[in-house]
Protein backbone atom coordinates (compact mmCIF):
# COMPACT_ATOMS: atom_id res chain seq x y z
CA UNK A 1 0.00 0.00 0.00
CA UNK A 2 1.27 3.48 -0.88
CA UNK A 3 0.94 6.48 1.42
CA UNK A 4 -2.16 7.97 -0.25
CA UNK A 5 -4.01 4.67 0.12
CA UNK A 6 -3.03 4.63 3.78
CA UNK A 7 -4.56 8.10 4.20
CA UNK A 8 -7.73 7.14 2.32
CA UNK A 9 -8.20 3.93 4.31
CA UNK A 10 -7.10 5.25 7.67
CA UNK A 11 -9.33 4.49 10.69
CA UNK A 12 -9.32 8.25 11.24
CA UNK A 13 -11.71 8.47 8.27
CA UNK A 14 -14.27 6.51 10.35
CA UNK A 15 -13.62 8.91 13.21
CA UNK A 16 -14.17 11.96 10.98
CA UNK A 17 -17.37 10.48 9.57
CA UNK A 18 -18.72 10.04 13.10
CA UNK A 19 -17.96 13.73 13.71
CA UNK A 20 -19.91 14.84 10.63
CA UNK A 21 -16.72 15.49 8.70
CA UNK A 22 -14.34 15.98 11.61
CA UNK A 23 -13.04 19.15 13.21
CA UNK A 24 -12.46 22.13 10.97
CA UNK A 25 -9.70 24.72 11.21
CA UNK A 26 -10.29 26.92 14.24
CA UNK A 27 -12.21 24.26 16.16
CA UNK A 28 -11.38 22.50 19.42
CA UNK A 29 -12.18 18.92 20.40
CA UNK A 30 -11.78 16.92 23.61
CA UNK A 31 -11.21 13.21 24.21
CA UNK A 32 -12.51 12.40 27.70
CA UNK A 33 -12.26 9.29 29.84
CA UNK A 34 -10.86 7.85 33.01
CA UNK A 35 -7.07 7.80 33.11
CA UNK A 36 -5.29 5.12 31.12
CA UNK A 37 -8.04 4.20 28.68
CA UNK A 38 -6.34 5.11 25.36
CA UNK A 39 -6.69 8.86 24.83
CA UNK A 40 -2.99 9.39 24.06
CA UNK A 41 -3.09 6.62 21.46
CA UNK A 42 -5.97 8.32 19.62
CA UNK A 43 -4.31 11.75 19.87
CA UNK A 44 -1.20 10.23 18.27
CA UNK A 45 -3.32 8.60 15.55
CA UNK A 46 -4.90 11.98 14.78
CA UNK A 47 -1.46 13.58 14.74
CA UNK A 48 -0.05 10.88 12.45
CA UNK A 49 -2.97 11.26 10.07
CA UNK A 50 -2.22 14.97 9.79
CA UNK A 51 1.47 14.24 9.23
CA UNK A 52 0.69 11.74 6.48
CA UNK A 53 -1.27 14.50 4.74
CA UNK A 54 1.77 16.79 4.86
CA UNK A 55 0.54 18.91 7.77
CA UNK A 56 2.63 20.35 10.58
CA UNK A 57 1.76 18.82 13.96
CA UNK A 58 2.71 20.17 17.38
CA UNK A 59 2.15 17.74 20.24
CA UNK A 60 2.14 19.32 23.71
CA UNK A 61 2.43 16.97 26.68
CA UNK A 62 2.00 17.88 30.34
CA UNK A 63 2.41 14.49 31.98
CA UNK A 64 4.80 12.50 29.76
CA UNK A 65 8.39 13.17 28.75
CA UNK A 66 8.94 14.15 25.10
CA UNK A 67 10.89 10.94 24.41
CA UNK A 68 7.93 8.88 25.63
CA UNK A 69 5.58 10.71 23.25
CA UNK A 70 8.00 10.14 20.36
CA UNK A 71 7.93 6.42 21.20
CA UNK A 72 4.13 6.51 20.98
CA UNK A 73 4.43 7.91 17.44
CA UNK A 74 7.02 5.26 16.52
CA UNK A 75 4.89 2.41 17.87
CA UNK A 76 1.59 3.56 16.37
CA UNK A 77 3.20 4.23 12.98
CA UNK A 78 4.86 0.81 13.07
CA UNK A 79 1.56 -0.87 13.91
CA UNK A 80 -0.30 0.94 11.13
CA UNK A 81 2.41 0.39 8.51
CA UNK A 82 2.62 -3.35 9.28
CA UNK A 83 -1.14 -3.78 9.33
CA UNK A 84 -1.58 -1.93 6.03
CA UNK A 85 1.69 -3.18 4.48
CA UNK A 86 2.89 0.32 3.73
CA UNK A 87 5.57 0.50 1.04
CA UNK A 88 8.87 2.24 1.95
CA UNK A 89 7.68 2.68 5.53
CA UNK A 90 11.04 3.94 6.82
CA UNK A 91 11.23 6.68 4.19
CA UNK A 92 7.67 7.75 5.02
CA UNK A 93 8.48 7.80 8.75
CA UNK A 94 11.53 10.03 8.18
CA UNK A 95 9.36 12.42 6.19
CA UNK A 96 6.75 12.57 8.97
CA UNK A 97 9.25 13.27 11.73
CA UNK A 98 10.38 16.44 9.97
CA UNK A 99 6.88 17.92 10.32
CA UNK A 100 6.34 17.03 13.98
CA UNK A 101 7.31 18.99 17.08
CA UNK A 102 6.89 17.57 20.59
CA UNK A 103 6.85 20.01 23.52
CA UNK A 104 6.85 19.10 27.20
CA UNK A 105 5.62 21.61 29.80
CA UNK A 106 5.05 21.69 33.54
CA UNK A 107 1.46 22.84 33.89
CA UNK A 108 2.10 24.20 37.38
CA UNK A 109 4.64 26.71 36.09
CA UNK A 110 3.65 27.44 32.48
CA UNK A 111 0.63 29.57 31.61
CA UNK A 112 -1.62 29.22 28.59
CA UNK A 113 -0.34 32.57 27.32
CA UNK A 114 3.23 31.28 27.44
CA UNK A 115 2.27 28.20 25.46
CA UNK A 116 0.50 30.29 22.83
CA UNK A 117 3.54 32.58 22.66
CA UNK A 118 5.75 29.53 22.06
CA UNK A 119 3.49 28.36 19.23
CA UNK A 120 3.57 31.82 17.66
CA UNK A 121 7.37 31.88 17.91
CA UNK A 122 7.53 28.48 16.20
CA UNK A 123 5.30 29.79 13.40
CA UNK A 124 7.55 32.81 12.92
CA UNK A 125 10.48 30.40 12.67
CA UNK A 126 8.79 28.43 9.90
CA UNK A 127 7.02 25.76 11.97
CA UNK A 128 3.36 26.75 11.70
CA UNK A 129 1.12 24.11 13.22
CA UNK A 130 -1.87 22.83 11.29
CA UNK A 131 -2.76 20.45 14.12
CA UNK A 132 -2.21 21.10 17.82
CA UNK A 133 -2.49 18.17 20.23
CA UNK A 134 -2.59 18.92 23.97
CA UNK A 135 -2.26 15.84 26.17
CA UNK A 136 -2.30 15.42 29.94
CA UNK A 137 -3.65 18.84 30.87
CA UNK A 138 -5.36 19.02 34.27
CA UNK A 139 -8.52 20.88 33.33
CA UNK A 140 -9.13 21.81 36.97
CA UNK A 141 -6.02 23.98 36.83
CA UNK A 142 -7.28 26.05 33.90
CA UNK A 143 -10.08 28.60 33.72
CA UNK A 144 -12.52 29.07 30.87
CA UNK A 145 -10.43 32.08 29.86
CA UNK A 146 -7.52 29.73 29.14
CA UNK A 147 -9.58 27.68 26.70
CA UNK A 148 -11.02 30.85 25.17
CA UNK A 149 -7.45 32.04 24.55
CA UNK A 150 -6.53 28.78 22.81
CA UNK A 151 -9.71 28.88 20.74
CA UNK A 152 -9.00 32.47 19.67
CA UNK A 153 -5.48 31.41 18.67
CA UNK A 154 -6.88 28.41 16.76
CA UNK A 155 -9.27 30.63 14.81
CA UNK A 156 -6.61 33.25 14.14
CA UNK A 157 -4.09 30.63 12.98
CA UNK A 158 -6.51 28.29 11.24
CA UNK A 159 -5.50 25.21 13.20
CA UNK A 160 -7.31 22.18 14.62
CA UNK A 161 -6.86 21.55 18.36
CA UNK A 162 -7.42 18.28 20.21
CA UNK A 163 -7.22 17.96 24.00
CA UNK A 164 -7.34 14.93 26.27
CA UNK A 165 -9.18 15.21 29.58
CA UNK A 166 -9.32 12.81 32.52
CA UNK A 167 -12.87 12.47 33.83
CA UNK A 168 -15.08 9.90 35.52
CA UNK A 169 -18.20 11.45 33.94
CA UNK A 170 -20.32 9.53 31.47
CA UNK A 171 -22.38 12.41 30.08
CA UNK A 172 -21.40 15.86 28.84
CA UNK A 173 -22.98 17.57 31.85
CA UNK A 174 -20.93 15.35 34.17
CA UNK A 175 -17.64 16.22 32.45
CA UNK A 176 -18.06 19.98 31.96
CA UNK A 177 -20.43 22.58 33.28
CA UNK A 178 -22.62 24.30 30.69
CA UNK A 179 -20.34 27.32 30.21
CA UNK A 180 -17.21 25.22 29.66
CA UNK A 181 -19.00 22.77 27.38
CA UNK A 182 -19.86 25.67 25.04
CA UNK A 183 -16.14 26.28 24.44
CA UNK A 184 -15.59 22.94 22.74
CA UNK A 185 -16.80 21.99 19.29
CA UNK A 186 -16.62 18.27 19.89
CA UNK A 187 -16.44 15.99 22.93
CA UNK A 188 -15.81 12.25 22.64
CA UNK A 189 -16.14 9.87 25.58
CA UNK A 190 -14.10 6.67 25.89
CA UNK A 191 -16.12 3.98 27.67
CA UNK A 192 -14.54 0.72 28.80
CA UNK A 193 -16.51 -2.40 27.91
CA UNK A 194 -15.73 -6.06 28.69
CA UNK A 195 -14.16 -6.65 25.26
CA UNK A 196 -13.07 -3.20 24.07
CA UNK A 197 -13.10 0.55 24.61
CA UNK A 198 -16.05 2.22 22.90
CA UNK A 199 -15.95 5.79 21.56
CA UNK A 200 -19.18 7.69 22.16
CA UNK A 201 -19.82 11.12 20.63
CA UNK A 202 -21.24 13.51 23.22
CA UNK A 203 -21.07 16.69 21.16
CA UNK A 204 -20.43 17.77 17.56
CA UNK A 205 -20.83 21.52 17.37
CA UNK A 206 -24.60 22.11 17.64
CA UNK A 207 -25.35 19.28 15.25
CA UNK A 208 -27.25 16.05 15.85
CA UNK A 209 -25.22 13.34 17.54
CA UNK A 210 -25.52 9.74 16.35
CA UNK A 211 -23.94 6.50 17.55
CA UNK A 212 -20.28 6.51 16.51
CA UNK A 213 -19.95 2.74 15.96
CA UNK A 214 -16.27 3.11 16.87
CA UNK A 215 -13.99 1.30 19.30
CA UNK A 216 -10.31 0.89 20.13
CA UNK A 217 -8.72 -2.40 19.23
CA UNK A 218 -7.81 -3.91 22.63
CA UNK A 219 -4.39 -5.10 21.43
CA UNK A 220 -3.16 -2.18 19.31
CA UNK A 221 -5.35 0.68 20.63
CA UNK A 222 -6.00 1.66 17.02
CA UNK A 223 -9.37 3.14 16.08
CA UNK A 224 -11.63 0.51 14.54
CA UNK A 225 -15.26 0.03 13.60
CA UNK A 226 -17.32 -2.07 15.98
Amino acid sequence: MVKQELIDRSPVRFFEKALNGGLKAGEIGVLASKKGVGKTSVLVQLGLDGLLQGKQVVHVSFDQHASYIMTWYEDIFSEISKKKRLEQAEDVKDELVRNRVVLNFNQDTVSTSQIVATLKALAQGGIKADYLVIDGLDFSKRSNADFEEVKAFAKESGIVVWYSCNSDGTELKDIFDAERAKLFDSVILFETKPDCTQLRILKVREENVTDANLKLDPKTLLIAEK
